[in-house]
């Protein structure tokens, strides 16, 4: 068994850790040909196999046996600028400690992803997925330039989630024009969290604020239905239930160790169209609704019952996209895209995930090898709004321990994804 376990943390790490550049901490990055039209359309065009991340009834449009597998590069920068911290009611007479700024809060990282589609007879498929619908990694270390400053120890620090989502699911196809299709998710994820540095109080002298380290499986599923209209008009409709995570590991809060901790993830739905306009050229559409307010609070539990280790309080958000594909002959297809990203913060913010309103301009192309297998290039420019944020210490006997922490963020990325497609 723990064997078993080190082998799913290594795969999740390799699968998803990276920072996010979605609402929340949401990954959009589950395939090369999905970049390259801001994943307009997805659960729905059915190009490869990559639409298993999507929408399980859609493997109803398959005849052969389809592979995909895909690597995606994401140059993720985060920039803090203007921090400055606050110390509060309980040290009215400490001056405010001006920071610095953090070019870069997080790293660049390469995503792969894996698909396989079987058809078994007219009505039937069956397919497997690897993939990560969620993840973060920041590090903030930096704003106490090199030790050299007071740390506010409770809002400083690393915090990284990393998560891999193994599906395996089936379609029926009901008629010519109607698909349902169900699946099941095995959900493996990861944290590290660690808040070390000075209160108010205690002065000079370092506290461990938080020391988390811990990983467990949650159970989720989706659930899906497509409509084609004819052959150049159809519709797609998928609802993806995520679970609760419970973890366990090194959970360390203020010197008490705890047994377990639940980090909420968010459902997902999504409605998708497609429409072959002429022989050579097609629109797509996507709009995708995240319920991000089931992201309350991360809560580590003990036998004396549970803490809450930081509240959030965050907003369902809105992903919605369209695109364009254009086959400019036998081998070459381009395509491209724009999306619209909506933020989930609201009242309470944090640092530690910067968030805003992110616009999406993608492109990509597909060329054709040959009979049975094809290459798919997408790229994406990832722009975020310059936000303020102003993140409360750690609330006792209703004072902020630590006072405030308030900072300009900034968040963009490029995304660059390459895939191979083989169908039977």
């Amino acid at each position: 068994m723990k064997y078993f376990n080190k082998t799913l943390i290594a795969v999740s790490v390799a699968l998803a850790s990276t920072q996010t550049m979605a609402a929340g901490f949401q990954l959009n990055s589950q395939s090369a040909v999905g970049i390259g039209r801001a994943f307009a359309g997805d659960a729905v065009i059915a190009d490869n196999a990559s639409v298993l991340a999507r929408n399980p009834a859609a493997m109803a449009m398959f005849d052969t046996t389809a592979i995909s597998v895909g690597m995606t590069y994401a140059d993720v920068t985060v920039e803090v600028q203007d921090a400055n911290w606050d110390r509060g009611p309980l040290a009215p007479n400490a001056p405010d400690v001006e920071y610095g700024h953090v070019a870069n809060a997080a790293e660049g990282k390469l995503i792969p992803n894996a698909y396989y589609i079987q058809p078994i007879n007219d009505t039937f498929a069956f397919g497997l997925a690897a993939f990560s619908n969620y993840g973060t990694g920041t590090d903030t270390s930096d704003l106490t330039a090199g030790g050299n400053l007071p740390v506010p120890g409770d809002l400083v620090g690393n915090t990284e989630v990393t998560t891999v989502n193994f599906n395996a699911s089936v379609s029926a196809r009901i008629n010519d024009q109607w698909s349902v299709g169900l699946g099941l998710d095995i959900i493996h994820g990861e944290g590290v969290l660690t808040r070390d540095g000075q209160t108010v109080i205690t002065g000079p002298d370092s506290v461990n604020f938080v020391d988390v380290e811990a990983d467990g499986i949650g159970f989720g599923g989706i659930v899906g239905v497509t409509y084609e209209m004819n052959a150049n008009n159809r519709f797609g409709l998928s609802y993806r239930f995520s679970p609760d995570i419970d973890v366990d590991g090194t959970l360390n809060r203020l010197g008490t160790e705890y047994e377990e901790m639940t980090v909420p993830l968010a459902d997902i739905a999504q409605f998708a169209g497609f429409h072959q306009l002429t022989d050579t050229f097609a629109v797509h559409y996507t709009a995708q609704w995240t319920q991000w307010s089931n992201f309350t609070s991360v809560d580590l539990h003990d036998n004396n019952g549970t803490t809450v280790l930081k509240e959030y309080q965050w907003n369902d958000s809105w992903f919605l996209s369209a695109g364009v594909t254009y086959q400019l002959d036998e081998k070459m297809t381009l395509r491209a895209g724009i999306a619209y990203d909506q933020g989930v913060v609201g009242d309470i913010e944090s640092i530690s995930i910067p968030d805003s309103d992110r616009n999406w301009f993608t492109v990509g192309a597909t060329y054709q090898l040959n009979k049975h297998s094809s290459v798919d290039f997408g790229y994406a420019y990832v722009t975020g709004r310059d936000t303020q944020v102003t993140e409360q210490s750690v609330v006792v006997d209703s004072v902020p321990l630590n006072g405030t922490l308030t900072a300009t963020t900034s968040t963009g990325a490029n995304y660059f994804s390459l895939a191979y497609n083989y169908q039977f």
